[in-house]
């Protein structure tokens, strides 16, 4: 069967070890392995053989990250390698979220809090109705997709398909539309709306900022238009369209009423229990929270907190788990997943994901313990890591440090397969790494030594002389700020760079360190991973001996990696005790260059440093920035004094292109702009409506 997906690569074809690593997954797959590892180094473009292998083999694929900025790159990216296919992005939609909580010690409760991202609940409808209606998807999300979603069958089942002359009644359509969670407005239509006028029906999709126009004639459809929502123009006209509900939560009129006997059936168990207990104080707390959720949720269907009760609503038993975005990806018809799953960055999205559930348990057994919830609501929670293992696909983790979990599961003794991608299409090799003393005293070969730090600052000189770039990389933010105060002492164009740098002034210092400005930069941390500095020829580690997260071998390896972007590349490690951190990283660094050089022996590759142009972010910041933003304030104010209306529609598709390409920040800025100037046009209408005030000489001749 031809794969449904078509790769585009830009005029690249795959180099280095990116076919093997391609042939060797995609036959991995087809073969039927559970688990295999992509273990690639810094900069081999394990993204770009993902999706070659996602080509190849042509299943809806998973691609998990851990955060939401990475899924959105990710998103991004695989959008640009498949343009004609359904690529889409899925992560929590709360911009803000403080959980309900209880702290016995100091008696105090924290009501919870949210606050809705309405664009991005509309992608987590796309990549749903995608999943359901097509099979060339790709769906990039961050751990949310582990937590409770609704049931894809009720999802689905209650979907309303419309035809191009079929029969319908206005009423009977309208009540429909309000059945699967649509509302009813005679206002700008916004994702989940619609409005009546006459014979016609207007309806925006929740999945997208899409009008659909029905119109009717003798109880029948007889056009469907697609249309523009800000220029109003017809897309398209349409012969069929299918509408989903705009709420993943779907529950049918039989289970409602289920789940109220059976929640009033667990208050009364519980009350019980926390009598018996001697709780009368918890008993009394529970049985009013629970009965005025009920009422709540009978009078308008909603309670803050309902979540908790999703247990009741979805028909579930007790412990089971929940349906998450998982539920939606195919499965065979024995029920197990027919779809591939990859996890990128494994060594840290496995144990996130691992670690989720314990965290929500957690909190959620203290609230039920002292009468804030039913014991139910412990079963509105994110996976267990088996159970996340039972609903996946066959998985493919990629990482430049895999962790146990894939050394483990990717043997071919536990039926699976490590593949390596070591060679860099660039043919750039990584670093020599040399190992000397912290204290001053004869080094590992037996020759005088005076300390890392006079050791360090010597090395550094010689580098910078040569013409290229120097990180040194501390165990504390004191310590960096110190050691960057004596290099200044020393003469030395050193700045330091750590989490309480504000994000604007990481970028001043990151430039400033490419164009040679200064020529050492101190670090703590976040040095390790997501900086590209071609110009960098040597990287310190200080104190490489303290064992803990900032010196295992998975942070050693990637700090060595940032050296990796240059031909002259080298690391010093400093440490009396070679760990076996050190001594692990060292080994499978020296292996993989041995590699490396190899290869290029026999292809005859001459590696070069990477050349880059290097962008000054702030310069654009601070002038070109201003002066567009001025000149836009003009235009702006000058097209709302003549037709506020227009200038509105254009924010509103500028808004739209922004989430289009995951450009979150100008959306929501875009947002902003347009509430205000909704608010604005209010004002201004509401003015134009007032009577207009009686001159004292009209008054007068009423009087008279």
């Amino acid at each position: 069967m031809a794969s449904p997906f078509t790769i585009y690569t830009g005029g690249h074809t795959p180099a280095g070890d990116q076919p093997r690593a391609i042939q060797a997954l995609t036959k991995g797959l087809k073969s039927g392995m559970r688990h295999q590892t992509l273990f690639g180094v810094t900069g081999s473009g394990k993204t770009f053989t993902a999706a070659n292998v996602i080509a190849d083999y042509g299943k809806p694929t998973l691609v998990i990250a851990h955060n939401k900025t990475l899924a959105a790159q990710l998103a991004q990216e695989y959008r640009e390698f498949f343009p004609n296919n359904a690529v889409h992005y899925f992560v929590s939609y709360y911009d803000y979220y403080q959980p309900e909580a209880y702290m016995p010690v100091t008696d105090t409760y924290i009501e919870k809090e949210a606050m809705i991202n309405a664009e991005i609940e509309r992608l987590r409808h796309a990549s749903t109705q995608a999943l359901l209606t097509r099979k060339d998807v790709i769906i990039v999300a961050s751990v949310s997709c582990i937590y409770g979603l609704g049931s894809p069958d009720e999802y689905e089942k209650v979907n309303m398909k419309i035809s191009k002359g079929m029969k319908a009644d206005r009423a009977e359509i309208i009540r429909r539309l309000v059945g699967i969670h649509f509302e009813r407005t005679n206002a700008d239509l916004e994702p989940g709306n619609f409005r009546a006028i006459g014979n016609t029906i207007e309806i925006m999709p929740v999945s997208e900022k899409t009008i659909f126009r029905l119109s009717l004639d003798d109880d029948k459809v007889s056009s469907i238009d697609k249309i523009d929502a800000v220029t109003r123009a017809i897309i398209e006209p349409l012969e069929v369209f299918f509408l989903f509900p705009a709420k993943h939560f779907i529950t049918d009129k039989a289970q409602v009423e289920k789940a109220f006997k059976s929640i009033k059936a667990e208050l009364d168990r519980r009350l019980e229990e926390l009598k018996a207990e001697g709780k009368p104080l918890e008993a009394e707390r529970l049985k009013r929270r629970v009965s005025y959720d009920l009422a709540m949720i009978r009078e308008v269907g909603y309670t803050n907190g309902i979540e908790n009760y999703s247990r009741h609503f979805s028909g579930m038993a007790p412990g089971e788990p929940p349906d998450t975005l998982l539920s939606y990806f195919p499965h065979k018809a024995d029920g197990t997943p027919d779809f591939l799953t990859i996890i990128d960055e494994s060594h840290v999205t496995l144990p996130q994901i691992g670690g989720m559930q314990a965290g929500d348990a957690s909190r959620k057994k203290t609230l039920i313990e002292h009468g804030f919830r039913l014991p139910s609501a412990a079963d509105n929670r994110p996976l267990k890591f088996d159970e996340f293992e039972e609903r996946v696909g066959q998985c493919i983790y990629t990482s430049a440090t895999p962790g146990t979990f894939e050394k483990e599961h990717c043997t071919p003794e536990a039926g699976g397969q490590i593949v390596e991608q070591v060679i860099r299409p660039t043919g750039l090799i990584d670093p020599i790494i040399t190992i000397k003393p912290v204290v001053e005293r004869a080094d590992f070969e037996g020759r005088p030594f005076k300390g890392q730090i006079a050791d360090s600052i010597a090395e550094a000189e010689k580098t910078v002389k040569a013409g290229f770039r120097v990180i040194l990389t501390t165990l504390t933010k004191k310590m960096a700020e110190d050691l960057t105060d004596y290099l200044k002492d020393k003469g030395i164009k050193s700045e330091y760079l750590h989490s309480d740098i504000k994000t604007i002034d990481r970028i001043t210092i990151l430039t400033e360190f490419r164009k040679g400005t200064f020529d050492v930069l101190v670090g703590v941390n976040l040095l390790r991973e997501g900086l590209d500095l071609p110009e960098v020829a040597l990287i310190c580690i200080l104190d490489a001996d303290k064992e803990g997260f900032l010196r295992s071998e998975t942070s050693l390896i990637q700090i060595i990696g940032r050296a990796a972007r240059n031909v002259e590349g080298r690391v010093i490690i400093y440490a009396d005790t070679v760990t076996g951190s050190i001594e692990r990283a060292v080994k499978e660094t020296d292996r993989r260059r041995a590699i490396q050089v190899a290869y290029n022996k026999e292809h005859g590759i001459t590696p070069k440093t990477i050349i880059k142009a290097i962008k000054d972010i702030t310069d654009q910041l601070q002038t070109e920035h201003k002066k567009a933003v001025a000149t836009e304030l003009a235009i702006d104010q000058a097209l709302f004094e003549k037709d506020p209306k227009k200038l509105i529609r254009q924010k509103e598709q500028a808004m739209e292109e922004a989430v289009k390409v995951l450009n979150f920040e100008t959306a929501a800025i875009l947002r902003d702009e347009i509430l205000q100037l909704r608010e604005k046009l209010e004002e201004l209408t509401s003015a134009s409506k007032k009577p207009a005030k009686e001159s004292p000489r009209k008054k007068r001749s009423a009087k008279d």
